[in-house]
């Protein structure tokens, strides 16, 4: 079922990753508190699919492919966003991979490029924001980190991917200090394990899986949406005393 769409509050909210799994569950939730929204994506099929549903549903938006790795690319979609809008108000920096492999099996070329879009492209659009952010003395941020970014436990070696999302954290807490009195918030989720694409291969292991429940005091995997609000509720003005923070959506795993 699709969100209703709260009246236009004047708010862009710029998705990083925002055609599938928790970016478009975050479109969806954006909309649905009133905010007019930017998908950046570098699958192009799937963003077109977003765009369209949004486009049917007469949803104010704006949508372009991107690959964060890219500098000059990141500067020029934000230059747009703000150059359509005259605003930005909410980045949202979802866009990630995983490579799954054992640390003695992992190539240095794997490890940079996981290193590259989880670390290097949150660096890269929250710069790009925080730029307009800063000069107009408002704005929030919200990072897709992980649990795993806050834990070494994992069920599998995923030593990149680990790295990349604590860097994330602390990246979070360091821009959150630098930016507080310039009035942006940086804040950061950090999800258990979500049903989307990026972990469909694990859900198809019912001796993984099983692993998982076992794990997880909640007794069931994320959904996209579970995320989504939490990412909603961080970027709205309720969250407004808090910055720095990294907020677990992971079901109780890092409570035991």
């Amino acid at each position: 079922m699709e969100a209703k769409r709260a009246p236009n509050d004047g708010r862009v909210a710029v998705v990083t990753g925002g055609a599938k799994g928790i970016g478009w569950a975050t479109v969806e939730a954006l909309v649905a508190n009133g905010a007019r929204p930017v998908l950046l994506d570098r699958d192009e099929a799937a963003l077109a699919v977003a765009s369209q549903r949004l486009t049917e549903r007469g949803v104010d938006h704006h949508a372009a492919t991107l690959d964060v790795t890219d500098e000059a690319a990141v500067e020029r979609a934000f230059a747009v966003v703000v150059a359509r809008y005259g605003r930005l108000d909410i980045l949202v920096n979802n866009a990630g991979i995983a490579l799954r492999r054992p640390t003695l099996e992992l190539s240095l070329a794997d490890w940079e490029k996981v290193i590259d879009v989880n670390l290097n492209g949150v660096f890269l659009c929250a710069r790009a924001a925080g730029r307009t952010m800063v000069a107009a003395g408002r704005g929030a941020i919200v990072n897709v980190a992980s649990m795993m970014g806050l834990s070494g436990g994992g069920l599998y070696p995923n030593l990149s991917y680990q790295s990349s999302k604590g860097g994330v954290v602390n990246l979070t807490r360091a821009l959150a200090v630098e930016w507080a009195g310039q009035g942006v918030r940086v804040n950061a989720v950090a999800p258990t394990w979500v049903r989307t694409d990026l972990t469909q291969g694990l859900f198809k292991d019912p001796a993984l899986m099983a692993r998982v429940m076992a794990v997880t005091p909640l007794q069931r995997v994320a959904e996209p949406e579970d995320v989504a609000h939490a990412i909603v509720f961080l970027a709205s003005s309720k969250a407004a005393m808090i910055t720095g923070h990294t907020l677990p959506v992971d079901g109780g795993f890092l409570a035991q």
